[in-house]
């Protein structure tokens, strides 16, 4: 009887053993899988699919007319597809915003990210990133003939108009702790907002804020720029053949001078 209790456990310890293993193939396979580059998936697909922006005028804005979005970081993401694999064509556009761009790019629902998004020590413990592609500055956006002039006239009682996720509403916090801050969705809502009198001055990039300008310019920049914004595209983290990739990319496109022939095209103003 004892004999037989002790074929049994040897049997069931060899099971385990087994399964253990059959377990550890299994994690290891899906590991793989996980860490595979996106490099790789793009070469599959033959297409990269880009997170943009559809709200943001001159960068990324969806043309009511045509349904397709326009901008400068279109431009460039159709470029870079072009360089990558040979087509501009082979690009894909996926609607993100401030607040979804990172968990888009992260649940593997965009290959990059190209939307006016800057380059911060925070964001780079989530994602990485290529190099600087366009250097911005925040400002301030107000309607002509307001009384604000600059951050020191953002006081008790002011109403300052930012939109949620992004650099912009972090900085205004620090720089004018004392206005009320109110947050929107996207850049549409906030100038909706602005154009409504909800508020006192919009806050964001200065590239975005002329997109604004150019749609009504019955508004205007003022105080200058206090914070530097370089814009970078967002990969996953960990994705180092991709980062290079489109930075070498990005190089062959200034080096050509589509990149100046881009920018010339979108931002008119600086």
């Amino acid at each position: 009887m004892k004999r037989f209790f002790k074929l049994m456990f040897i049997s069931m310890l060899t099971l385990s053993l087994l399964a253990a293993c059959s377990s550890g193939k299994t994690e290891k396979t899906s590991t793989s899988n996980e860490t595979k580059g996106v490099m790789d998936q793009i070469k599959a697909k033959d297409k990269i699919v880009f997170g943009v922006k559809n709200d943001t005028r001159l960068f990324g804005l969806k043309n009511p007319s045509t349904g397709e979005v326009e901008g400068f970081d279109i431009d460039i993401a159709k470029q870079l597809a072009k360089q990558i694999l040979g087509d501009e064509t082979k690009v894909e556009f996926k609607e993100v915003t401030s607040k979804t761009r990172i968990p888009m790019l992260n649940n593997g629902d965009v290959d990059a990210v190209i939307a006016t998004m800057t380059i911060s020590e925070e964001r780079k413990k989530e994602v990485d990133f290529t190099d600087v592609y366009f250097k911005a500055g925040q400002s301030l956006l107000v309607k002509k003939g307001s009384k604000i002039k600059g951050l020191q006239d953002l006081k008790s009682g002011t109403k300052v108009l930012a939109v949620k996720g992004s650099t912009s509403e972090i900085n205004i916090r620090e720089k004018a702790p004392q206005a009320q801050l109110l947050e929107f969705e996207n850049y549409a809502e906030a100038f909706t907002a602005l154009k409504a009198g909800k508020g006192d001055a919009l806050t964001t990039d200065d590239a975005i804020l002329y997109g604004m300008v150019a749609e009504d310019p019955s508004f205007q920049l003022v105080g200058g720029t206090f914070t530097e914004e370089p814009y970078g595209i967002a990969v996953k983290k960990g994705n180092t053949d991709l980062v290079n990739k489109l930075n070498a990319a990005l190089k062959a496109i200034k080096d050509s001078g589509k990149y100046d022939e881009i920018k010339n095209k979108w931002i008119k103003q600086q």
